[in-house]
């Protein structure tokens, strides 16, 4: 795997981290992309100390903001040659509604839409490297999702984990969607739980969810068991060519029946794309 490349989102720390050492350590490059300059600087020394000679590269942008993700991806696709893992790992939980400067309820922006607009962008690159994979972590949170049509950025009574489950469900949506549209490509897109880890994903969120975070956070499951789902769904041999399925433990697990809906699937996806300003025709 010396001439493969995997790029993953959020992976200054926590899941996103582990999961970019584990596919240092299988021989790939990879692309770290994270918010902030310095701290995406620190974890690429991180890696490169942990594996010798590993050929690790930074990459900085707001996910939440649409020109900032368009941006990544030009910058991907101008120093990649290939692309053969895509990993949508980037995400957080707010406990205040807030909208980005695209008029976006904020944890849909960045937790959902972030991984249609940067899948879609960076797809001819993923198509020209076939077989390559995206891997979209979403959570075991989408069987409590509800898409809210008429108040997604749940403005009228905002709940924290309601918007988390609904954007996680996007995620199980748009990965079917996608998979249906991708089929003879060679690339696939398959969805997964990493598990309840102990990261810094919520570290921003206060009130009585943020309080019950911190005090339930030593009880779970570390970082490192977080990755070990992303990094089969996106290198384990026996999954070539397996798509549009959601895995937990590495394993394949029925999603719920909402997720399962190919009416919903289709809604969600055509709304993400009039969302992001692109054609119907977008994959």
């Amino acid at each position: 795997m010396q001439d493969r490349i995997a790029l993953v989102t959020g992976s200054t720390s926590g899941i996103g981290f582990e999961t970019a050492l584990g596919l240092a350590r299988h021989g790939f490059r990879v692309g770290l992309v994270g918010r902030d300059v310095a701290r995406t600087r620190a974890a690429v020394e991180r890696i490169r100390s942990s594996v010798p000679g590993a050929r690790v590269d930074a990459f900085t942008a707001d996910l939440s903001a649409q020109a900032e993700v368009r941006r990544l991806a030009r910058e991907v696709r101008a120093l990649y040659p290939r692309l053969d893992v895509l990993v949508n790992n980037a995400g957080a939980i707010f406990d205040r509604h807030a909208l980005t400067p695209d008029g976006i309820e904020r944890t849909w922006a960045l937790d959902h839409l972030a991984y249609v607009l940067l899948s879609l962008d960076l797809l001819d690159l993923l198509k020209a490297s076939a077989p390559s994979r995206i891997v979209n972590v979403a959570s075991a949170a989408h069987t409590r999702g509800r898409i809210r049509f008429d108040d997604l950025g749940h403005a009228r009574r905002f709940s924290a984990m309601a918007v988390y489950s609904q954007a996680k469900l996007g995620n199980v949506l748009f990965t079917a969607a996608l998979a249906r549209r991708l089929a003879g490509t060679g690339v696939t897109v398959n969805a997964l739980h990493p598990g309840v880890i102990a990261s810094g994903f919520a570290g921003d969120t206060g009130g009585w969810f943020g309080l019950g975070w911190r005090l339930i956070r030593p009880f779970m499951r570390t970082p490192v068991d977080g990755a070990r789902t992303s990094l089969h769904v996106a290198t384990a041999s026996d999954l070539d060519g397996v798509t549009g399925r959601y895995f937990a433990r590495s394993r394949p697990k029925a999603t719920s029946r909402r997720a399962a809906d190919l009416d919903l699937q289709e809604r969600v996806w055509l709304l993400s794309l009039d969302q992001l300003g692109l054609p119907q025709t977008a994959a």
